[in-house]
């Protein structure tokens, strides 16, 4: 990929989270549906209804700017998916919960990295309200983050004390 400005890099980027987005709000449903621990499982469908509310704002963001919406294919997201859907088809209970609690991890510090670098460089580059709303979203990230740890550290604990 080949960019000729830190602009187009910002619009790229946006373009990359659009994708992964709107790939990870099937994502979630699907990881609300196989864990089988209601803690994380609510929390996944939880952060679905979320991730909506962040679908909008990068699309009020496109608009401010003035740039294409268009979703631009993010491999890394893609992987995640795929690697999950190879594991769940082949894995269930306990396994798959853990798992899909790792998962959930994972796709979360993607995220926060993500937004991380593109709050910064709407900042540097005078997108002061896309910033905000980067900056929002990037906030609800590091919740989610925190929330789905908490739930696979109390899963642990729960499996640790019954064996």
């Amino acid at each position: 990929m080949t960019t000729d400005s830190t602009e187009q890099l910002l619009v790229d980027g946006l373009q990359e989270l659009y994708y992964a987005e709107e790939q990870l709000l099937d994502a979630l449903e699907t990881l609300a549906e196989q864990t089988e621990d209601e803690q994380t499982s609510q929390a996944f469908s939880e952060h679905r209804e979320e991730t909506k509310g962040q679908i909008h704002r990068l699309e009020r963001i496109f608009e401010d700017m003035g740039v294409d919406s268009e979703p631009r294919e993010e491999p890394v997201i893609d992987a995640l998916i795929q690697e999950h859907e190879a594991f769940s088809s082949e894995n269930d209970g306990e396994v798959l919960d853990r798992y899909n609690m790792a998962t959930g991890q994972k796709t979360e510090h993607y995220e926060i990295a993500a937004y991380g670098n593109l709050t910064s460089m709407a900042e540097k580059l005078g997108y002061d309200e896309a910033a905000d709303l980067l900056e929002q979203t990037l906030r609800e990230e590091e919740e989610a983050l925190e929330e789905v740890t908490e739930s696979s550290e109390q899963f642990d604990r729960q499996k640790i004390s019954s064996d």
